[in-house]
């Protein structure tokens, strides 16, 4: 508590919260959007808080939403906090001057963690340095994995982005009381929760909610409705009960989270395998949102958007699966083929275009591209409203880690301090880097440039960590141009069987696509 101050009182449409001062920021915590989703809610898109009576103390995080812990090989560099409780779909608010007349711009932030970990409890995370720069931080919990996106004939789809548009809908009606305004919402996210971003502003129950969008190594996109659904026919079956939501909302949690850990430990970007995620379900999801977007859907929505250098390095390198997929060779290279369903000509140009690369790095650097690089440059092609792109590009002090996947939220959030942040950066993290990213994302909720100039025809690129922030024309069109070759095929059926598998290796071979040792 800041001293000679009262704590924060705040009344929201369904009662008072009292928070409290930190460092001169006012912080409100776990505060329901919406009732906790189970019991007969269980599967059930999000319904309304009940209301209180009195003041509800607002001064800790609400519990998380149920969800596997990770593995001791990716624990090491990723922290998820679990806080228990049945109320998980709870949001948490930072604000520089709580406030109806303050109208400052408001961030809300949707957490990563491929749709089954993560929350907005994660250290990281601390909204304290967006309020301390006259933005209103929102951070968001909603239901993940099965209980948010597994797919049953009983049940409506999507039930986790359903949470996220409620509490897009609770930040519309009452961020005003916290000194927010509620005409310059941005939503951003990172990874599952750019992926989710980019689902929101396509949706057409949100339009309105959102100005400006953040997708930070993530594109708009949605899962084959039969991948999710093996993936939880899988759980079924380990389970011995039937795939419907009456019989998944009847098991032990605890079961429930074993089961689907068990079942998606193959899951990964550069893996493939059933996994969670948002589908086209004809309502909040009528079409693919990629599409959409491409085709003019949220209009006046400025976006930023961008990537990591070597965001497959956070899959590959715990566990020691880089070193494995080197030792794989043409095995790999051809999984990675079938993966981006493409033709051996563009493994071939990923050779030539770097000479020196082992095949993990190659097949790495395809499935990023082939996954996220190439449909964010798609969107930003297509769009007319203002589009700003970015690369980071310093590498972390932990061993082989390089610009992976998720390092730069301790710069973006300037929480570098963090033992969580150091987890990942390792220690060292340069301070003038945060500066720079931080200062970059602020401007951009603020006014809607975040410091450089627009995507146009030459595809200008803001590189942050190789050197000081500059601007790179084009620097990823070379690789992106192989995936748009006339000879390379990019629909159908991968390959399957195993003279198809040996075929592609000897394609592979005799293209000079693999590395000669």
């Amino acid at each position: 508590m800041t001293a000679g101050r009262e704590n924060p009182l705040i009344r929201t449409p369904y009662g008072a919260v009292r928070g409290r001062w930190d460092q001169g920021v006012a912080v409100f915590r776990g505060i329901p959007y919406a009732a906790p989703p189970f019991g007969p809610r269980r599967f059930r898109p999000p319904a309304p808080p009940e209301p209180w009576d009195g003041v509800r103390d607002a001064g800790a995080f609400g519990p998380t939403a149920p969800k596997p812990p990770y593995s001791e090989a990716f624990a090491q560099y990723l922290s998820d906090p679990v806080v228990p409780g049945d109320d998980c779909l709870n949001l948490n608010v930072w604000t520089p001057e709580p406030s109806p007349g303050a109208r400052l711009p408001v961030l809300v932030w949707v957490h990563g963690g491929a749709l089954t970990r993560g929350s907005s409890a994660v250290p990281v995370y601390d909204g304290r340095t967006f309020a301390r720069d006259g933005v209103v931080f929102v951070s968001v919990n909603y239901r993940l994995g099965v209980e948010g996106y597994g797919l049953f004939p009983d049940a409506p789809a999507n039930p986790g982005l359903r949470d996220q548009l409620a509490a897009l809908r609770w930040v519309h009606e009452s961020i005003t009381a916290f000194g927010g305004d509620p005409g310059r919402v941005t939503l951003g996210g990172q990874s599952a929760g750019a992926i989710s971003t980019g689902a929101l502003i396509a949706a057409p129950q949100a339009q309105g909610l959102v100005r400006r969008a953040v997708l930070q190594s993530g594109p708009p996109e949605v899962t084959d409705r039969d991948k999710v659904r093996r993936m939880v026919r899988r759980m079924a079956n380990r389970l011995k009960i039937p795939a419907t939501a009456e019989a998944f909302a009847a098991a032990d949690r605890e079961h429930l989270l074993r089961a689907q850990a068990e079942v998606g430990r193959l899951s990964s970007p550069v893996l493939g395998g059933p996994s969670f995620g948002i589908v086209v379900d004809g309502d909040l999801v009528p079409r693919d949102p990629l599409e959409a977007l491409t085709d003019g859907a949220a209009p006046g929505v400025d976006l930023l958007t961008g990537w990591t250098r070597d965001e497959y390095r956070l899959w590959l390198v715990p566990g020691g699966l880089l070193e494995r997929v080197d030792r794989l060779g043409a095995v790999a290279l051809a999984g990675a083929m079938a993966r981006c369903r493409c033709g051996s000509e563009v493994p071939r140009g990923y050779r030539a275009l770097r000479p020196d690369a082992g095949t993990a790095d190659l097949v790495g650097q395809m499935v990023t591209d082939h996954l996220l690089r190439l449909p964010l440059h798609r969107l930003s092609d297509a769009r007319t409203e203002p589009t700003y792109v970015y690369e980071f590009a310093w590498p972390s002090n932990r061993p082989g880690m390089g610009a992976c996947h998720a390092l730069e939220l301790g710069f973006v959030f300037d929480s570098g301090d963090e033992p969580d942040a150091r987890k990942l950066a390792g220690e060292g993290a340069p301070q003038d880097l945060a500066d720079a990213m931080h200062g970059a994302w602020v401007r951009f909720v603020s006014d809607g440039s975040p410091g450089w100039e627009r995507w146009g025809p030459h595809h200008p690129v803001r590189v942050f960590g190789d050197g000081e922030p500059h601007i790179v024309r084009g620097p990823r069109d070379r690789e992106l141009a192989l995936w748009t070759a006339p000879s390379t095929p990019t629909d159908g059926d991968p390959p399957a069987s195993a003279p198809e598998l040996r075929s592609v290796i000897r394609r592979l071979r005799r293209s000079g696509a693999l590395r000669r040792n």
